[in-house]
Order: C-alpha cells, then structure tokens, then sequence
C-alpha cells in the first residue's frame, strides 16, 4: 500500500465500525488470555507494513468495548458526537500544543471564545478559566488555588501540617483525597461531610465541623459543593453555603464534573444549580452528558486577579513563553497545570457550533427524561428494588436476594451481563449495600431501549437465580 492510500484505507475502516456500532452486541468478551492470544501481542515490530498496521487497527475494533452501543449505560460518558470526532481528527493531524499563542494560534482564539462564552452563561463576571485534563484536576487546581490564597508563603515555603481544612460531600469523588494528597495538606485535613437521607451535604453537620475547626486554631479555607454525585446523582444547595462562606471566609467550589451541564438548561439550573453564579470556583464535563470525546473539561473562577497563573505558573519557561506582546499575553501555558497542552479547544468549539446551546440544553434534559422513564420501568419489575431515591440522572437498584447474598448475587449478575454482551451497567457500595447505577448518556437511546434493558436484566438475574437455587455455580 502506498502512503498516499493510507487515508483512504484508514476512513473505509473507521466507517465501517460507525455503522456498526450500536448493532450486535457491545463486546465480544475474551478473558485476559484468550483476549492476548488472539491479538498475537508477539508479532514482531519494524517491518513499516501498513497492511499489518491495519490489521492491528481491524482487531483493535473488532476486541473493543462499543462505547455508543445502546446497551453501554456504565460510564458518565458514551460514544463520541461526530462534531468531537472530526476535530480529534483534524486535532491529530495538525498535531500541535495548545500553550502558546505562536504555536496554536486558532485554537487559542477557540478556547478564550468559549472560556468567556461559559463564564457568561455561568454568570462569573469579570472571572477567568482554562481547559483541564479533567475534572479531577480541576478539582485539584481550585483547591491549589484557595490553597495559595488562603496561606500565600505555601507556594515557596511548603506546607504547614494541619493548618488549612477542606470540606467535601461524603459521597464526593475521590479526586478530592487525591489532591489533598498532592498538594500536601493531608488526607485527615479533608473533612467529608456526612449526607442526608437523599445523598446531599449536611449543611447543618458542615457548620458544626466548621466551628470545630476554627475553635482549633485551624483555617477552614476549601468547601466543594458536588453537582451530581457519583453514585447517586445528588447536588449539594449552593445556597445555604454562602452564609457559612461570608461567616468562615473558605473558597466555595462546586464540582459540576456530572450534572454541571445543567446550567446549559435555564430550567434545570433552576432547579438544581441556584446561587452558582455566587461560587468561588466551578468545573464541568463536556465529555459527559454533552458527548465530546474525551477528554474535555472547563475549570472557571469567578475572580479577576490572574489567580490561576499566579497559582499554577512555576520555573524558569522563558524559552517557551513570553511576559510581553499582545502573543505572550494570550499564551495558555502559564496557567495550565501541565506543560505541553492538547488542543482540545477544537472539538469543544465545533460541538457548540453545530449544537448550539439550546441543542445542547435539550440533550440533557431529554436524558432526565429518560431516567424518569427508567424509574418507571424500575417499579414495573417486581424482582427489582430502588436503593436510593432519585435525585437526578442517576437511578440505583439491585436485583432481589437474601440480604446476606445480596451482594455477590448482584456482583455475579453484573459480571455476567458484561461478559456475555448484554450490557455493561456501573455498579457501587451505599452504606455497604451493593447496587447497580444505570446512567443514560447516549442520544441514540429511547424509551425502547430503557425497556429493554430492564427485561434483559431481569431475563438474566432469574436464569443465575435458577442456578444459585440448583446449587450450581454462577
């Protein structure tokens, strides 16, 4: 094959998988050593093939999970918008760093439009942002951020033990431990909060920790609201925590990673976002709900004062960067957590040409629709029970055994939906109980699917409950 045909060879593949994509089953499962015998991992290397690159390329596909697969429900995330594709496309060809103006400069333009675009509809005036790799990160780079400003010598002198407290939802990710971790405050320095009953932050409970902590001695400086929990979907009130805020003087971040992608709905941000345009700090996933690929993440600070540069900004990078010119002044790099930066401005910015914001609005609130209509279904199944109530996209259950099987029967019967194609559904721990999380994120489902889904799993948890009542092995 020449050079010049390899696109052609590449774009008939690719489309080819599109097309399929959402027929058959969502894997063909192998165990890890079938699965490595069949790709022959050992074929050897350098022979500058394309016909034995593609044939890497057709088992790739073939062995792979198929993320926009309807029955592919165990992510925050499913297959990828063709907008995003495009310019991942477009993004690796042109392969280029986002960190400076001279090497990106359309992308740089991309991203500061959509940064402002978002400080806007967030409502931070006057605020500042950057693209992460992640909410994770953003999470930590907010928290780095209250950090700095809360205790200014950290930067240079190090951290001091035990001085400065943060505060998180329970339930919240485990981002969080991970930056405590990272930016060396302390694991016992981040103060998860106890929820009530419908998985939100007790704010009452989070008063009592903040008094505590100041009656210590000790600076409560960081309190993340989460916008959609992982497991349960709840959002912590902005609201309520503002007096605490003007009474403790902490940074107030809410970690939208989730359901942030409400404030894209003026009637769901209503509903579950009011006072957000109050907050210190916010990240959102755009690779979640909203369906770019992977990886794409706002981080917004409703401040003016450069704080993110000043915070992230490090060494000597004057090869790299320059402090004056209007092209200095528009480098990215300074202010993002890693040196070389992926241009991930572009698929962002085409997303939102193409779907607008109330295209992508009406996505979201299609997908509660959905999980009301999955609840529906829920209460349909006498062999299933709800293990939480539903606060927003997330429905919890389980499937009906013994209390003290309950567990490893629900944990055998989601092994067996994954290895077996039927579907691949998340599955976590809520006061010790197993449950199984459905999540619904690919515009291709309807309410056919959702009903399927459900008799397929009831279909399989009476087959395993047959061969656990027979005594036989699952």
């Amino acid at each position: 094959m020449e050079e010049n045909e390899v696109f052609s060879q590449l774009f008939a593949i690719v489309e080819q998988y599109y097309r399929e994509q959402r027929s058959g089953t969502f894997l063909d499962y192998h165990n890890p050593e079938e699965l490595t015998n069949l790709l022959q991992l050992d074929d050897p290397e350098g022979k500058e093939n394309w016909e034995n690159l593609f044939g890497w390329v057709d088992k790739y596909l073939r062995y792979a999970v198929k993320t926009n697969h309807p029955s592919f429900v165990n992510r925050m995330w499913s297959g990828a918008s063709l907008p995003t594709v495009i310019g991942e496309i477009v993004t690796a060809i042109s392969n280029t760093s986002a960190c400076t103006y001279e090497s990106a400069p359309v992308s740089t333009l991309f991203e500061n439009y959509m940064i402002d675009r978002m400080l806007d509809i967030v409502g931070f005036t006057g605020g500042q942002g950057q693209m992460t790799t992640g909410s994770s990160n953003a999470n930590m780079i907010a928290m780095m951020c209250a950090r700095n400003l809360y205790d200014p010598a950290v930067k240079e002198e190090g951290v001091s033990r035990g001085k400065l407290v943060a505060y998180v939802n329970a339930d919240a990710h485990y981002s969080m431990d991970r930056a405590a971790n990272i930016l060396g405050l302390g694991l016992k320095q981040l103060v998860r909060v106890p929820v009530d009953h419908r998985g939100r932050m007790d704010v009452d409970i989070l008063a009592q920790r903040l008094a505590e902590t100041e009656a210590q001695g000790r600076q409560p400086f960081f309190v993340a609201a989460t916008a959609g929990t992982t497991v349960r979907g709840a959002f912590d009130p902005i609201e309520p925590l503002l007096p605490l805020r003007a009474r403790y003087g902490f940074w107030l971040h809410v970690d939208g990673a989730w359901g942030g992608a409400t404030v894209l709905s003026e009637t769901l941000r209503r509903r579950y976002l009011p006072g957000l345009e109050k907050a210190d700090s916010f990240t959102m996933d755009f690779h979640k709900m909203l369906g770019s690929s992977l990886i794409c993440n706002i981080l917004m600070l409703n401040r003016g004062e450069n704080m993110l540069r000043s915070s992230l900004a490090a060494g000597d990078g004057s090869y790299l960067f320059r402090d004056d010119g209007e092209d200095g002044l528009l480098d990215l790099g300074p202010s993002s957590l890693q040196c070389g930066r992926r241009v991930d401005s572009l698929k962002w910015f085409l997303d939102w040409k193409f779907y607008g914001r109330a295209g992508l609005a009406a996505r979201i609130e299609r997908f509660l629709e959905l999980c009301g209509y999955a609840e529906q279904c829920l209460g349909r199944h006498p062999e299933l029970e709800q293990m939480a109530p539903r606060e927003s996209f997330n429905l919890c259950f389980r499937y009906r055994w013994p209390e003290a099987e309950a567990n490893r029967f629900n944990l055998a019967l989601r092994t067996r939906l994954y290895q077996r194609g039927i579907s691949m559904i998340g599955c976590a721990y809520v006061e010790g109980r197993l449950l199984l999380r459905l999540l619904i994120t690919n515009v291709s489902v309807d309410e056919g699917h959702v009903e399927r889904f459900f008799a397929d799993l009831v279909g399989a948890g009476r087959a395993l409950a047959a061969e656990w009542m027979a005594g036989t092995s699952a």
